[in-house]
């Protein structure tokens, strides 16, 4: 698989078919598994694209699959999906690099936006490797993750952070811990005072 693949891994064939279905009427080459397992017995060195995994399958989980891939598999965006809103599952997959985490029934157009950003940001870091630019912190964070982090620095609260982005509480919850993790800062002063050095 040369182009751009987004690899869906979900034991529900529901959610195998309708994803597949909506991705492919956007233009995206999809390949489908019933398991990490079945993923990992086909996954090529070569394969590229987005990966949306389920956290919670029979057998190997969906965040064993993402450590496996990271230690030895091709660089694939991945994008978590679960239906029981594990926040601490969601975080420790977002510290394994996961780009986005949606809480099933999830939003069709925005699960297409976060598949956008997760291939435009495979893009980017080719090219950033091509180029070899001197990184800056802030450079870490994904687009929903600034979009966060402004919020967060305006004073606004997780609901109505949630509100103005369209997202659950739940799910700002696990941005906020992402944004602070990436940054390595403690606090709300700690990050305002990183982004004004990184500004000025």
């Amino acid at each position: 698989m040369h182009r751009e693949t987004v690899f869906v891994v979900d034991d529900d064939a529901s959610v195998r078919d309708s994803l597949s279905l909506l991705l492919s009427l956007r233009g995206h080459p999809t390949a489908t598994f019933a398991s990490a397992e079945d993923f990992l017995g086909a996954v090529a060195p070569d394969w590229r694209g987005c990966l949306v995994l389920d956290i919670r399958m029979p057998g190997m989980s969906g965040l064993e699959l993402q450590r496996r891939l990271a230690e030895s598999g091709p660089t694939l965006a991945v994008i978590v999906v679960t239906a029981h809103g594990d926040v601490a599952a969601a975080r420790q997959a977002f510290l394994a690099d996961a780009v986005d985490f949606f809480e099933k029934p999830f939003d069709g157009e925005q699960f297409l936006a976060a598949i956008e950003r997760a291939l435009a940001g495979l893009r980017s870091v080719n090219a950033a490797h091509d180029a070899s630019p001197r990184p800056r912190p802030l450079t870490v964070l994904s687009a929903r993750e600034r979009e966060v982090m402004a919020l967060m620095m305006k004073g606004l609260h997780n609901r109505r952070i949630a509100a103005d982005l369209g997202i659950s509480p739940r799910t700002v919850e696990v941005h906020k811990a992402r944004v602070m993790d990436k940054l390595g800062v403690k606090n709300l002063v700690d990050l305002v005072r990183l982004v004004d050095n990184e500004r000025s």
